[in-house]
């Protein structure tokens, strides 16, 4: 049986928040998998395959922007949005450079968020298999629906090739 979810890595250090955004987002097509340091998303990453990484900035051990910095360099098509709580123009403008899709700021509401993350899962399969966007439109125009999940689901077939 092939998982039709999203593999989403989720770096946090904030305990109560990950275990809550994780049952949030689990019921909302991701495969969720959670760490609390950035040490951890790295390993995690290496050993199973994720589609789109949610790290915090401020961690202890390897902080949120030398983890995107080492997500990006040894997963090409993952993408990366950051959420924190300890944010700033400098260090957005950082991120970005770095390869962050988004930057965005804590506290966040949950539709901004699933908005973000399908931006980001969306860019992932267009960078990954070479698709334009006028082609991409096209595709997703064959969606039945324009919920976020028809979306998400559509995307993962062309992902998938199918």
């Amino acid at each position: 049986m092939i998982d039709n979810k999203i593999n989403l890595l989720i770096v946090d250090d904030e305990e109560q928040f990950l275990s809550s955004i994780k049952k949030s987002l689990e019921v909302r097509e991701f495969n969720v998998t959670a760490v609390n340091r950035g040490e951890k998303a790295i390993q995690v990453a290496r050993e199973k395959p994720i589609d789109i990484a949610l790290v915090d900035l401020k961690m202890p051990g390897i902080d949120g922007e030398e983890t995107l910095k080492e997500l990006k360099k040894e997963h090409k098509w993952m993408e990366i949005v950051i959420l924190t709580g300890h944010g700033s123009v400098n260090s957005a403008v950082e991120c970005t450079k770095s390869g962050a899709y988004k930057y965005l700021q804590k506290p966040c509401e949950l539709d901004e968020l699933l908005e973000a993350l399908k931006d980001a899962y969306q860019k992932r399969v267009m960078n990954k298999n070479d698709i334009e966007d006028k082609k991409m439109n096209e595709l997703l125009k064959i969606s039945i629906s324009n919920s976020p999940r028809e979306i998400l689901r559509r995307l993962q077939e062309i992902d998938r090739g199918e």
